[in-house]
């Protein structure tokens, strides 16, 4: 509940500070060419606000709705999310829209990675990867267009497109053959994925009140096999944990349930005296409801240590465009999964953005999301659709180069369709999210 609590907050926050300088720079611009600013609003207040107020003297009213959808600057004049058709039907004002002629994160905290190189144990990877000529254990060095920076979604759309990845195999560097043309979707959508960095399946901490408490699981304790099937690693054990899952599934009785919840586990244990000594134990144990042995391993920050480029201020600048654009272009070359069958299930809404957030609370990985957050909001805005900032903007060039106003029934017609495809897209993505989560996709 913590964990979802820290995450809805960073989510909320982000949005906010998004919206609040979105919003802020129609705010501005309106007021600099003397156009009227009826509302400003952080989330929308349909039916009702959380919060509001009116300055003496001030034409415009500000609050907090209680819908985090984004936001809106209501600009006299001008029919956008508002629909307010009444005003449109009265007198042209001269401070209104339609009168008026067309006519640093890297500097604070630098970049802090942990390179692929650095990861000795190197990866776990899945069957697919694994008839490509990869193996449990290579150290990922880079392709033909360069070195791995960090384990992150560029170093999976690296591997899709490369012809020869770089690797080292028990100290042995050696190159493996790909045809280039990978699906990134699948490769990211696969369960288990096409790589991940390996995780030794030995014990850092243990919850109380759980299985692992109740066998004696201790700090150091390693994990040898369950059910008889050898685990090289935690990420074996949870790929193993997966097929109870499925077993769990399709259980008709508690008989059955219990049968799929029953494991037993071959555990090396490591004594603390300075001899080191182990011994090997076979134990039964239920797991929890949903299958959770209740222990934790090391995470990849804790079994490698990261590195940071440091930025000056003037560095920071065209490091942080050039990050800006990497996102977008990455960004927009998704797209085109989009338009599959599976690109639309992997549609997400609010759960998806929210689980992006770490679970604990880092300011800068929460900068971080914000940014990416802010350049992807940025992308969508732009597109030509009404409702949206770039669908205004087409209208404006239509009317630049007509020399004619689009008729008001043809703009609220289009501010109707580009808003139900707006929700509509909304409603499928969230959709997504609820299904997920039931465990129907």
């Amino acid at each position: 509940m913590e964990i979802f609590l820290i995450r809805v907050l960073q989510f909320i926050l982000a949005i906010s500070l998004l919206v609040l300088l979105h919003e802020g720079g129609h705010f501005f611009f309106a007021k600099l060419f003397g156009v009227r600013v009826d509302k400003f609003y952080i989330f929308f207040d349909w039916k009702f606000s959380l919060f509001k107020f009116k300055p003496k003297n001030s034409d415009t009213e500000y609050g907090i709705g209680w819908l985090p959808l984004g936001g809106y600057c209501k600009i006299a004049g001008m029919i956008d999310e508002s629909f307010d058709t009444e005003q449109m039907k009265q007198p042209v004002q001269n401070y209104e829209f339609r009168a008026k002629p067309y006519g640093q994160i890297l500097f604070w905290w630098g970049d802090t990675y942990i390179p692929v190189k650095d990861m000795t144990l190197g990866m776990k990877f899945n069957q697919e990867a694994k008839s490509y000529g990869f193996k449990d254990g290579d150290i990922l060095i880079g392709t033909e267009k360069g070195a791995f920076k960090d384990f992150s979604a560029d170093l999976y759309r690296d591997i899709s497109e490369a012809t020869r990845v770089d690797i080292i195999r028990q100290g042995k560097p050696m190159s493996i053959t790909l045809p280039g043309e990978l699906n990134l979707l699948n490769m990211m959508k696969a369960d288990p994925s096409f790589v991940r960095p390996l995780l030794p399946a030995k014990v850092d901490s243990v919850l109380p009140e759980t299985p692992a408490a109740q066998i004696g699981l201790q700090k150091g304790d390693e994990i040898m096999a369950l059910n008889d099937k050898p685990v090289d690693s935690y990420n074996e054990f949870v790929d193993l944990l997966g097929r109870r899952a499925d077993m769990l599934a399709v259980a008709e009785t508690p008989a059955d349930s219990m049968k799929a919840r029953t494991v037993t586990l071959v555990i090396k244990h490591q004594t603390s005296d300075i001899k080191h000594q182990t011994s090997v134990d076979t134990v039964n144990t239920v797991l929890t409801p949903d299958l959770k042995l209740g222990f934790t391993v090391q995470s990849v920050l804790g079994l490698y240590k990261p590195v940071t480029r440091e930025y000056g201020f003037l560095e920071s600048i065209p490091a942080g465009i050039k990050y800006g654009f990497h996102v977008l272009a990455s960004y927009v070359d998704d797209l085109k999964y989009i338009f599959s069958a599976e690109g639309a299930k992997s549609l997400g809404g609010f759960g998806a953005i929210g689980s992006l957030f770490p679970p604990m609370w880092d300011w800068y990985m929460f900068w971080k999301m914000t940014a990416f957050l802010s350049i992807i909001l940025a992308f969508m805005n732009i597109l030509p659709i009404p409702a949206l900032d770039g669908g205004h903007v087409l209208f404006l060039l239509y009317e630049i180069i007509t020399r004619r106003k689009p008729s008001e029934t043809f703009m609220i017609r289009a501010e109707y369709v580009g808003f139900g495809i707006l929700i509509l897209l909304m409603v499928v993505a969230n959709l997504n999210d609820i299904l997920r989560a039931l465990g129907y996709m």
